[in-house]
């Protein structure tokens, strides 16, 4: 949400990333869960690229996305054209809260009660259930992993699996205290009971709302890739639809749609197709049995123009919202999606949320990554993740002065105990004589070493400093 937000929904103080960490880390259902469903998503992963020319695919990818976002102010002003063309009705919003605003008044506007919704995560970003639930609208997740999450009154751990923090006996319990399905560990009874219960929302709803992967500005087309056919039934069956997405989402051409859905779908699910591939170019037109009277599109900003400025920053708006980095992640994969406290989660969410809520309230967020550098290695668009955590670390630390505006909030300035010695060890280290005189003294007396160093040795064994200097040693080969 922007810093003017007022509907916080489930907003989580991002300061508090340390003791949630720590408390996923002691508890081993959540452990199980996600150890068990990463190692799932990254062996369905390998196996479908298998035969293809990664490498290459993954060039390809990333040169589709620098190319559209070199050419962004361009593309939105053809993307807007076609689409108007089209009959598509287009909204700019310059924050969350306009987003909000922009789809409530199309709401009042026809007077609509009941929203159903496909799978978005701008509309998580804009937090627009708990707006609209606040207008009087009732808004329902029709995404399965999403319909689990809301029925819990929690938010998604995961960008393309929301629920994947829940084993089934899990969902099962919740569905039979809300629903009144029966306990049963059967998915496909659990997944039928949840389709029985949507279904009849689907025909009752007043409006659809839902996101867009790709927006084609050749041809004025919103594309939606899904699996379980409820992205199709939200943008066609209610008469009024309403996408919403971020203003980074465009392409030139239905040719680099083909490049980027292939490294989307293996990358997200291990898949080499989904499901359900919709392109939708406007409302339905009088010879038509079915479709909506209305499309509406609120392409949102929230940020990213400020990131856009920044030629190195950039780079973050590349992300297909795969979600590849997260699978990879030791971080993540051993906290849970919830111990961040953002929309975004895992190694996308720390370069991207500190532009989003700002980087005074976010500075923990790059900090809590090993910079193992798998999430670069996976990412299908190939954004330097672990290059851009270096450079927002800093940025945590000293602030960014020479571009203030690029990131929200000019971070937090360290502690004077850490400026004190840091200042000590560039003062070592600016003259040889002491720099020697210091290590000699302390090889000799190591002895006198603490084997606690921090938190960092709570879980590993501090190192143990050298009975000679390296100086010493060399002196010794010499002789």
């Amino acid at each position: 949400m922007s810093e003017t937000a007022e509907h916080t929904g489930h907003h989580i103080d991002v300061k508090e990333f340390h003791p949630r960490a720590q408390a996923a880390i002691h508890n081993p259902k959540i452990r199980k869960n996600f150890r068990s469903a990463m190692d799932g998503l990254m062996s369905k992963r390998k196996a479908a690229f298998e035969g293809w020319d990664l490498e290459t695919l993954r060039e390809l990818g990333a040169n589709v996305r620098l190319r559209a976002l070199a050419n962004l102010p361009d593309l939105l002003e053809q993307l807007e054209k076609k689409l108007t063309e089209n009959g598509i009705k287009v909204h700019w919003a310059v924050d969350g809260d306009e987003a909000c605003r922009i789809v409530r008044d199309i709401c009042k506007a026809r007077d609509a009660k009941t929203v159903i919704k496909g799978k978005s995560m701008v509309s998580e970003e804009m937090e627009l259930n708990h707006y609209l639930k606040a207008e009087g609208i009732e808004a329902l997740e029709s995404d399965l992993g999403e319909y689990i999450v809301q029925l819990a009154d929690e938010t998604p751990s995961h960008i393309i699996m929301p629920a994947i923090h829940k084993n089934t006996g899990e969902i099962s319990e919740l569905m039979h205290e809300k629903t009144g399905t029966d306990l049963s560990n059967d998915v496909e009874y659990l997944t039928a009971s949840a389709r029985q219960q949507l279904r009849e929302k689907f025909m009752n709803a007043d409006v659809g709302v839902s996101g867009v992967n790709f927006a084609v500005a050749e041809t004025g087309t919103l594309c939606l890739v899904e699996n379980e056919g409820n992205g199709r039934m939200t943008t066609t069956v209610p008469k009024c639809h309403i996408a919403v997405t971020g203003i980074e989402k465009v392409v030139p051409s239905m040719e680099d749609v083909s490049a980027l859905l292939a490294l989307l779908t293996r990358s997200a699910t291990g898949q080499h197709i989904t499901t359900y591939f919709n392109m939708i170019s406007g409302p339905r037109k009088a010879e038509e049995l079915d479709g909506p009277e209305e499309v509406h599109l609120v392409l949102v900003d929230n940020g990213r123009s400020s990131i856009y400025q920044d030629d190195e920053l950039l780079d973050t708006l590349r992300c297909i919202r795969c979600g590849a980095c997260m699978n990879h992640c030791p971080v993540y994969t051993r906290v849970g999606g919830h111990a961040y406290g953002t929309t975004y989660p895992g190694p996308i969410g720390k370069i991207l949320m500190p532009h989003l809520i700002g980087l005074d309230e976010g500075r923990h967020l790059p900090s809590a990554s090993s910079l193992c550098g798998a999430c670069g290695e996976v990412c299908p668009v190939k954004i330097p993740i672990p290059d851009l955590l270096v450079r927002l670390r800093q940025e945590s630390v000293d602030g960014d002065n020479l571009h203030p505006a690029k990131v929200r909030g000019h971070g937090a300035k360290r502690s004077s105990k850490e400026a004190l010695i840091w200042k000590g060890w560039a003062w070592m280290h600016a003259s040889p004589g002491i720099y020697r005189f210091g290590t000699s003294a302390a090889t000799k007396f190591r002895a006198l070493q603490p084997s606690k160093a921090g938190a960092w040795t709570d879980y590993r064994t501090a190192p143990k400093l050298a009975a000679k200097t390296l100086h010493q040693r060399m002196k010794e080969r010499g002789q």
